[in-house]
């Protein structure tokens, strides 16, 4: 993670309240009229009230037929979200890390040709390739690649018009498809973590339930903790049944009931120590993240291999923008009202190109049957 454009990092709560002026205030948002002393400082953004979610019946799924793994996890996928066969699209790509624009250009134009206006979003059931070039390979599939980014890795990338959206139909409202990939280390990851997606429907925010647990994470590693500043004040939303801690520590351990676990490191210890609900978001700001192929940190499937539902990661060097990240109460406040994670998880990123988006999409938890 570069450190010589630290000032980047800044992203003050008042731009956030500026740039979402005339929203309306999500579920979780009338709690910070309660938040205790010690938070006052903090207060909840601002986010659009959501009516509604993608469905099984709005979800495209592509299958690499080159890759045994593809064919596996999208044959148990399609099962078990009962997609119909017209649902989804067989291509044959390369099984490595990174497609060239000219790779990828084929497989953007089957995408389009195949699915109709009623596909909303997609699953890639694959983990290689996750990259086009510089871009992520869902920011390519569901923005267009953008080859002027590898020109400029530290620079600021043009921003989804799907950030902090109140649409329940991207596609039709604004002519893109968020997608997600169904990456894990092996098949029999990825089929648990499908399992845990549709385990997780409908299962919190229920009367009479225990809580659920969100935690924000600050480190000592100041780089990579500068979404602190973004983070929500400590509450227990008893509505939302979620219990919401901001914790300073270099590692969570021995917690359980875990919604989402948000931090920044490069390495991410203890994960074994960490026990997850179904639906659970994690994700940890650093620079090769979603750099899959493996790197000298913590890669997003590790959050998977853990028990989290989905994931972000980088795949390029994303410098010190925070916008290229998950905003930590945009994230949340869209998945406690019902949202899924796919677009929780997308609705929370304003410069998407260089992010990959993994795991199981269609997971609603906060949804109600």
């Amino acid at each position: 993670m570069a450190k010589n454009v630290i000032a980047c990092w800044e992203w003050p709560l008042g731009r956030w309240a500026k740039a979402l002026a005339g929203f309306g205030f999500a579920l979780i948002a009338a709690v910070a009229i309660a938040q205790p002393s010690t938070a006052r400082s903090r207060a909840w953004v601002a986010v659009p009230r959501v009516a509604g979610h993608l469905s099984a019946k709005d979800i495209g799924l592509v299958v690499n037929t080159a890759d045994p793994y593809s064919v596996e996890v999208g044959a148990f996928y399609a099962a078990a979200r009962h997609l119909a066969p017209e649902q989804i699209l067989h291509v044959r790509l390369p099984v490595k890390p990174s497609l060239t624009s000219e790779e990828f250009a084929p497989l953007a134009a089957q995408i389009e040709q195949h699915f109709g206006a009623g596909t909303q979003a997609l699953a890639l059931a694959w983990s290689f390739p996750y990259a086009v070039q510089c871009n992520s390979i869902t920011a390519a599939i569901t923005l267009g690649f953008d080859g002027s980014v590898c020109d400029h890795l530290c620079s600021p990338t043009r921003a989804s018009p799907y950030f902090n959206s109140a649409s329940t139909q991207p596609f039709t409202d604004l002519k893109l498809r968020p997608s997600m990939l169904l990456a894990a280390k092996d098949v029999a990851a990825a089929k648990a973590l499908i399992e845990r997606g549709v385990a997780s429907d409908h299962s919190l925010g229920l009367r009479g339930a225990p809580p659920v647990h969100a935690y924000f994470v600050t480190t000592a590693d100041k780089a990579r903790s500068v979404r602190s500043a973004l983070f929500p004040p400590a509450v227990n939303a008893k509505r939302a049944g979620i219990e919401v801690h901001l914790v300073t520590t270099d590692a969570l351990e021995h917690v359980d009931r875990v919604l989402l676990y948000l931090t920044g490191t490069a390495k991410v210890q203890k994960l074994d120590t960490v026990s997850f609900v179904p639906g659970a978001l994690a994700d940890h700001l650093t620079s090769a993240g979603g750099v899959l192929a493996g790197a000298d940190q913590t890669i997003a499937t590790e959050w998977i291999s853990a028990g989290a539902t989905a994931s972000y990661g980088t795949v390029t060097e994303p410098c010190a923008h925070a916008q290229k990240f998950p905003h930590p109460q945009v994230l949340l406040l869209h998945y406690a009202q019902g949202s899924t994670a796919i677009e929780a998880y997308w609705k929370s990123v304003l410069w998407p190109m260089q992010g990959l988006f993994i795991g199981e999409p269609l997971a609603t938890p906060f949804s109600r049957r």
